[in-house]
């Protein structure tokens, strides 16, 4: 353990029964376990921190090292030519027809109608 052996441990344990005496004896030993119980709980939260640390600080690299990936294909990609102004404005000007389901109704046509045949809720 510490480098000692049984015949040190029995020397310690005796001169600490002559200086402490055999009744506080088994109060000092019970003391003493604790301590070291609670010792060894606070060194493994120490430990699990800093192994959820180090698991936090691969994550950071990770997301930094994909983040600058993406960047990087963003920068390469080539990019479109942007279209001209004037189809833009007639597609608002002039609005597609909409589809027309198989009874000949546009959907707008059907909205309206479940409209007028919903009641309203008011006061």
């Amino acid at each position: 353990m510490f480098g000692l052996g049984f015949q040190e441990l029995l020397l310690i344990l005796a001169i600490a029964l002559i200086v402490v005496g055999p009744g506080k004896l088994p109060d000092l030993a019970r003391a003493l376990g604790r301590g070291l119980a609670e010792f060894r709980k606070a060194t493994n939260e120490i430990k699990q921190t800093f192994d959820q640390d180090e698991t936090v600080q691969e994550i950071k690299k990770e997301f930094r090292t994909a983040q600058s990936q993406m960047t990087l294909e963003q920068l390469a990609a080539p990019r479109e030519p942007q279209k001209v102004a004037a189809p833009a404005a007639e597609s608002a000007a002039a609005p597609a027809e909409e589809p027309k389901a198989e009874t000949g109704k546009t959907a707008s046509d059907i909205e309206s109608a479940s409209e007028r045949t919903t009641p309203s809720t008011g006061s």
